[in-house]
């Protein structure tokens, strides 16, 4: 008789067991306790300081775009309006350069101190470097030395917004419920376009109430010396809100020790090291992806949002005033739906609108062009509406993406990082990019072919992202709106959509 390979009576049964309570360990039930639940008027206050502060730091960021001609002539010498136009977007691009160094100082001591602290103090170095060169005197009256303190204060300006959006859009994401985080954080974005409405509405009244001379001679100063009195109202708003609930939890876990943290316990002098090794060793996939999906979406949106004004002045000889007043309108708008798209890309995922508002750029920027190029008032709206209805897309989408790529123990630092490198390499490059190739292939379409050329990247890009709307941040608990939802999570029943 041959061996009875059968296995005893119950062993299946033990199996089971074995498997089910393996199971129980990696993943133990969700307990009430274990589930964040965020009031929604601390969410709302949150949001507001986060999308204020953000509105006033673009803001600082816009006026020297929209201001780019007028400064040119300012700081540089006189001869070739071209080399004039060149060097003042040089010193544009050159405040991306620093924004990774600001990204490897801000990010992992974020993770370190809190998101809270580091934000105002960002807006601090912002403010201050606004404001000072609104001091700075012209070209003709200090010579070499106006641009190179026109240079420095650009470098404090690029070095504090390395710190300002992974900060603000990990604040808002740490903050907001999971099944509506796509749409508190359209408000950063929001935020973004009312900074840009700002700076382009402030710098259009100036344009049509004083004359080129007036302008050129001190009217480009009034922008850079408000942005003093708008720092201390965001400072004041960013120091009043308390720190995330998230990181808050973050910082309990650390405190428990090697048992439950999984690692050994850091101290305060070695945690920025251990920051960085762990981004670089754990998270370089999602570097290397939210890399190539920020690429995308900064070239595509400081070509519509910075460029496009200059483009419509230098190429199609429209006065700098209506060109800003045609980019302000479709700005307007686009403020007027982006929280929409919030609640969309909450309701049907994060990847569908990405997808439409990358492939809107592959197919619409050279038709957008071609319109823009006809010269007409309705022609010119109608190609702006084209690139803005795909920008928005992105916009309203991409400040709950990102943070949720990586996990709340390097989330700032990882953001930040990811973010600074594509947008110093790829976004505040693009309108000295696009002018250089203008030059160069004497082509005005220029700008339609780099938009498309992103957008190729972005497809690819959002195709190998994962889907994160509805879901708990990683390493975070999940996130609820109200204790009852959190008592129906915690009993097993989920909502198959969000409430609104």
């Amino acid at each position: 008789m041959g061996t009875d390979d059968r296995e005893p009576p119950g062993a299946a049964a033990r199996h089971r067991h074995l498997r089910r309570a393996i199971e129980r360990r990696r993943n133990p039930p969700l307990r009430r306790s274990d589930i964040t639940v965020t009031e929604e008027n601390l969410v709302r206050r949150a949001v507001k300081a986060a999308a204020l502060g953000n509105a006033m730091e673009w803001y600082d960021f816009g006026i020297y775009a929209y201001l780019a001609v007028t400064l040119g002539e300012v700081f540089f010498p006189s001869g070739n309006d071209t080399a004039q136009l060149l060097s003042s977007f040089a010193a544009f691009a050159v405040a991306f350069l620093v924004r990774p160094l600001g990204g490897l100082f801000f990010g992992p001591l974020g993770d370190r101190v809190g998101r809270r602290q580091i934000l105002a103090l960002t807006m601090i170095l912002m403010a201050l470097g606004t404001f000072c060169i609104g001091l700075v005197p012209g070209y003709d009256t200090i010579g070499l030395w106006a641009p190179l303190l026109l240079l420095f204060f650009r470098l404090v300006q690029g070095f504090s917004t390395g710190g300002e959006y992974g900060g603000a859009a990990t604040f808002i994401a740490e903050y907001a419920p999971d099944k509506k985080r796509g749409f508190y954080g359209s408000f950063l974005e929001f935020g973004t376009l009312g900074g840009y409405v700002a700076a382009a509405g402030l710098v259009t009244v100036l344009e049509l109430v004083l004359s080129d001379a007036a302008m050129t001679d001190w009217g480009w100063r009034i922008p850079f010396l408000t942005a003093g009195p708008l720092g201390v109202v965001g400072i004041y708003l960013r120091l009043r809100l308390e720190e995330t609930p998230a990181f808050r939890k973050e910082v309990e876990k650390r405190a428990t020790g090697p048992e439950t943290a999984g690692d050994e316990p850091p101290t305060s002098e070695s945690l920025p090291k251990q920051t960085l090794k762990r981004i670089f060793a754990e998270q370089w996939r999602m570097l290397l992806l939210c890399v190539g999906l920020v690429a995308a979406y900064n070239i595509t949106n400081y070509m519509l949002l910075t460029y496009m004004p200059t483009y419509l002045t230098d190429q199609m000889g429209y006065d700098e005033a209506h060109g800003l007043l045609v980019l302000l309108g479709t700005m307007v708008v686009m403020m007027a739906v982006i929280n929409q798209v919030g609640r969309l890309n909450d309701r049907h995922g994060r990847k569908p609108l990405l997808m439409a508002g990358m492939l809107g750029y592959l197919l619409f920027s050279l038709p957008a062009i071609l319109l823009v190029k006809q010269g007409s008032l309705g022609a010119v709206i109608a190609g702006m509406g084209l690139l803005g209805l795909s920008l928005v897309c992105l916009l309203g989408t991409m400040s709950a993406s990102l943070p949720a790529m990586f996990p709340t123990h390097v989330r700032y630092g990882s953001l930040a990082i990811a973010y600074n490198v594509s947008a110093s390499l790829f976004g505040g490059t693009t309108p000295l990019v696009i002018t250089a190739l203008i030059d160069w292939s004497g082509s005005d379409l220029m700008p339609a072919y780099y938009t498309m050329a992103a957008a190729l990247v972005g497809v690819v890009a959002v195709s190998l992202m994962k889907e994160t709307a509805r879901k708990p941040l990683e390493g975070s608990p999940p996130s609820v709106a109200t204790h009852e939802e959190a008592r129906r999570l915690a009993a097993g029943r989920h909502d198959r959509n969000p409430p609104y």
